[in-house]
């Protein structure tokens, strides 16, 4: 009973300290602040419209790098025993291959490739091969954005009809209210993925662009969060008319080589001019099946455009944490992780995020938890025969990157695996099986979600994955 009532007066202090974070990042927005590169308003709009109301234990946003010392992370965080769990997850193709990266305090702790890239010639996956990243795209797109923001040529309340005057909705007004914020935290007012299912139908998107002017719509822009892929593409337009480039050339030049992403791509022609590169794997009655990529989801770009290898993400990680502030500065990034809109859903779903997640929501690209306590910084992504997870914990000042060229949701339970050792929790999403200390993840559904549906776009089963 003791033991208990700790446990409860600990939760209670950490839900203080949520409170009182959320207010310390809320009330500048309150006070109407207007530089664009601290935050994007929560309510870019007239003062008609109100703002969305965030749950009142939301995540607020730690400094992205502090000066005090690190602490030492726990004796259970052990990155042998992590790359041995990845190793066991290829054995005897339990999953055909994939990658991880662990990087913390802007050093790699772990780079390395696991098994093959295709199934059929056999070749092992190494360092440098590329990746679908589905909806791990997203955080790029805002990121992009910020940047653009950041040399002053686009507003985080720019209206979208600035760029795109013919864009529709179906009720009036609500177009001309829509805004850069909006679109990249998922604020557009639709109904949950939009025109996905269209999209994966082989559907252009300039015609699926068109038949928004048709969707159905669950609040007015800024008012709700419903997770998109077709309408969070719409900010491929804005980069195109602020840089005069298209989506593509785009992140290249003000993310991929300022980082130093050289196998880094945007697009199906990016993947497939990869030196090597991974195939997607699915199911089949004997065994994994080796597929061509699927060309739906990449007409949208930043939604689900990107391909990487694993040190191109241990590059990308090591600039969200804060260590390049010559590319990405502190500013932005504590911009781009703060959580605009409330996401109760993500509480549910997987195992981990149902026992672990105490509160959750959107910021710009980027999902936002609170994990048992501590801030993390997360996005998954999911689209045929591809998955991944990116996760950042700010305390620990940790980063990790997953990739995998296939449907499986083996590999889902390394992340939090990974998080809980950080934190010195006791994890359970992964089963020990043998002697010698391997584990395997238990084969357990994903949360619903735009990214990973079971093609490419939400968040299903993985016959039809969509990009979370």
């Amino acid at each position: 009973m003791t033991e208990r009532l700790m446990k409860d007066a600990t939760t209670r202090r950490h839900r203080r300290h949520w409170r009182l974070a959320t207010l310390a990042v809320l009330l500048p927005l309150a006070l109407g602040s207007t530089a664009q590169t601290t935050q994007p308003p929560a309510n870019p709009m007239p003062a008609a419209r109100p703002a969305p109301v965030v749950a009142a234990t939301a995540i607020a946003t730690q400094p992205v790098v502090s000066s005090a010392p690190l602490p030492a992370l726990p004796a259970g965080f052990d990155v042998k025993q992590f790359e041995g769990i990845a190793q066991s997850l290829v054995a005897d193709q339990r999953v055909p291959g994939m990658a991880m990266a662990i990087v913390r305090n802007g050093q790699v702790l772990s780079l390395r490739g696991y098994g093959v890239a295709d199934v059929n010639s056999g070749d092992p996956i190494g360092a440098h091969t590329v990746f679908r990243l589905a909806s791990l795209s997203k955080a790029f797109a805002g990121t992009v954005t910020g940047l653009l923001v950041n040399k002053g040529e686009v507003r985080w309340d720019s209206h979208l009809t600035d760029y795109m005057p013919s864009l529709q909705f179906a009720r009036p007004g609500a177009a001309q209210a829509l805004t850069v914020a909006d679109v990249l935290s998922h604020r557009v007012g639709l109904t949950r993925n939009a025109y996905d299912r269209d999209l994966e139908s082989d559907s252009d998107y300039p015609t699926l662009v068109q038949k928004l002017a048709y969707a159905p719509m669950a609040c007015q822009p800024g008012q709700c969060y419903a997770y998109q892929n077709v309408a969070f593409s719409l900010i491929g337009e804005v980069v195109k008319a602020a840089t005069g480039q298209n989506y593509g050339e785009a992140v290249s030049r003000l993310v991929f080589k300022p980082l130093g992403m050289r196998d880094a791509s945007v697009g199906l022609d990016g993947i497939e001019a990869s030196p090597h590169w991974a195939r997607p794997h699915v199911r089949g009655r004997g065994g994994w099946v080796s597929l061509l990529p699927k060309p739906a989801y990449y007409r949208v770009a930043p939604a689900a455009g990107v391909n990487a290898s694993i040190t191109d993400m241990a590059q990308w990680l090591i600039a969200q944490t804060g260590h390049r502030p010559d590319v990405l500065p502190a500013s932005l990034l504590a911009t781009l992780h703060a959580p605009v809109i409330a996401t109760p859903t993500e509480l549910h779903g997987s195992s981990w995020r149902h026992e672990r997640l105490e509160d959750a929501g959107y910021a710009i690209g980027w999902r936002v938890y609170n994990y048992a306590g501590h801030q993390v910084v997360f996005h998954g992504g999911a689209v045929q025969g591809y998955r991944g997870v990116v996760a950042m914990l700010p305390e620990s000042d940790l980063g990790v990157a997953i990739l995998w060229n296939s449907e499986s949701s083996l590999p889902s339970g390394l992340l939090p695996t990974i998080l809980d050792r950080a934190l010195g929790l006791t994890p359970h999403w992964l089963d020990e099986r043998t002697l010698d200390d391997t584990l395997y993840a238990r084969n357990q559904a994903e949360p619903e979600d735009s990214s990973e549906p079971a093609v490419a776009g939400g968040n299903s089963s993985m016959a039809r994955a969509r990009p979370q």
